[in-house]
């Protein structure tokens, strides 16, 4: 008997590869500014190498204002000065490949900057061909003290209304995320147009061999956006998944996306594409090879474990039982199907594991994580790492409010502060929430050595951009992970922590 083989289950790289996920402003500082950047980065490509990656996910680095650490572009192609230059983006992408490893870039594409051209030539005038680009609409009404309410109830993804008023046209413009980053308007085809020519084909033309697609699942809105069905009582905007994800026309738009990448590369290179995706029940179609779509996602079900579903720092209990079948929900949607899944535990998005999901107490956090890191081996994916999990990184400890630099917990603090008090046991749950859940735990600089001033993130005559986790004297340090392997998080499985040879 004569066994084919189905060509979808073929090998492709990005299957057997291990990624690895750079934040540029906190990996390593090149030109001693207290920043990271991509000098930094490639500087330090041997070390990712020798480490057993296959491939590096470098966040935004494009231009930026820089309200959302990045997610908030004015220039898709152009990196933002902090960072460096074309050139130097094009010499890591170029070294990167030199070294065996495959580049991927982050694809910020449901929304930009209020900065960005295009929104403000959208901005300039009711009758302006890019008006329609954005979503913009009139109030809804006004309030007894006559101002204006927002279309609909749908929340920011931040805290409050998902609108923001202009006064010089009188009309709202939507935006899920900061009020500096408006949402486009998937719906517009001069718009789908532009951003895959721009934000896609620039870097597909200059090198990259994949995307990390931010968002991926929020570009189709509710037809006429509506008021949204009232999920919590408590709060007078709805969260905004009702009116967003997964919508009616989200998998035309992917397939349309894939149509360019596969039209547009000539070389032969495989380019793999990752959504983030969040929650819902498409992930299956997402990943179909046959449909054409998505390489794979990223779910959300088990990093969301623990964390209220009406509000991200409202921290809640959870078993062994519950975690179980929240990573089930992630990563086992593949069964029986065509489709693909990843693997992973951090991001820039999320604590750090070891604190969530182990124990960060000196006693426990190397058995923590070397336990995360067989979880994640026993499951079948692509492995992805961020960076400092492979030291075994804690969150930050004692990290006081004015130590915060994320635009969510600001604004969540200021929401907070102004409905509750900061004296109010609403106030005092959102700070133990953000001690464990704040996405700046995996924020602070990398910590290269114990021995060097400013952990070698930067020079000692250079002030970090953000503050040092204290841990690094402790033990969790790259160069102390070298010297002794028991302080290796243990990524036995997939290649990492047992370091490949060359």
């Amino acid at each position: 008997m004569t066994i084919t083989e189905h060509p979808e289950t073929q090998p492709k790289w990005w299957k057997e590869a291990t990624i690895y996920q750079i934040y540029p402003a906190s990996f390593k500082d090149g030109n001693n500014d207290g920043w990271g950047d991509l000098k930094g980065i490639t500087s330090k490509l041997g070390y990712l190498k020798k480490l057993g990656v296959d491939a590096i996910w470098v966040c935004p680095f494009y231009d930026s204002p820089q309200q959302d650490m990045g997610y908030d572009i004015s220039n898709y192609e152009k990196v933002w000065p902090t960072y460096g230059t074309n050139e130097d983006c094009f010499g890591l992408i170029n070294k990167t490949h030199e070294l065996g490893m495959k580049f991927i870039t982050d694809l910020v594409i449901n929304h930009c900057s209020t900065e960005h051209e295009w929104f403000k030539e959208s901005r300039s005038s009711k009758t302006n061909p890019k008006r329609d680009w954005f979503f913009w609409r009139p109030p809804k009404g006004y309030d007894s003290e006559g101002r204006p309410i927002p279309p609909n109830n749908w929340r920011s993804f931040f805290g409050g209304s998902a609108w923001s008023f202009d006064e010089a046209s009188n009309e709202f413009f939507l935006r899920f995320f900061a009020s500096e980053q408006p949402d486009f308007n998937w719906d517009n085809d001069d718009c789908r147009k532009a951003i895959y020519e721009t934000a896609v084909g620039y870097w597909l033309d200059h090198g990259v061999d994949g995307f990390r697609i931010d968002t991926a699942g929020l570009y189709s809105k509710r037809p006429g956006l509506p008021d949204s069905l009232i999920f919590n009582d408590q709060d007078e905007f709805q969260h905004p998944n009702w009116g967003s994800h997964n919508g009616a026309r989200i998998h035309e738009f992917h397939q349309e996306l894939r149509q360019f990448i596969d039209n547009r590369v000539k070389d032969g290179r495989e380019i793999m594409t990752v959504g983030e995706v969040a929650h819902g029940n498409d992930n299956a179609l997402y990943t179909s090879a046959a449909r054409r779509e998505m390489s794979e996602v990223f779910g959300f079900a088990h990093v969301d474990i623990g964390s209220s579903p009406h509000f991200r720092y409202e921290a809640v209990p959870f078993n062994l039982k519950q975690f179980k079948e929240a990573v089930a929900e992630s990563f086992m949607f593949v069964n029986g199907t065509d489709s693909w899944s990843t693997i992973y535990l951090e991001n820039h998005d999320q604590p750090r594991s070891v604190t969530r999901f182990g124990s960060d107490s000196p006693k426990y956090r190397n058995l923590s994580g070397k336990l995360l890191a067989l979880l994640e081996g026993s499951l079948t994916g692509t492995l992805y790492v961020y960076q400092g999990q492979e030291l075994g990184q804690i969150n930050l400890k004692d990290w006081p409010i004015e130590k915060y630099e994320d635009v969510d917990v600001r604004t969540n603090y200021e929401i907070i502060a102004k409905k509750y008090g900061k004296k109010s046991l609403q106030m005092e749950s959102f700070l133990r929430g953000i001690d464990l859940l704040s996405r700046d735990h995996a924020r602070s600089p990398m910590p290269w050595s114990s021995e060097s001033p400013n952990a070698g993130f930067c020079g000692p005559n250079a002030q970090p951009w953000f503050f040092l986790n204290e841990t690094y004297n402790q033990g969790i340090n790259a160069s102390r992970r070298r010297v002794e392997p028991r302080f290796r998080s243990a990524l036995l499985e997939k290649g990492l922590g047992n370091e490949k040879e060359e």
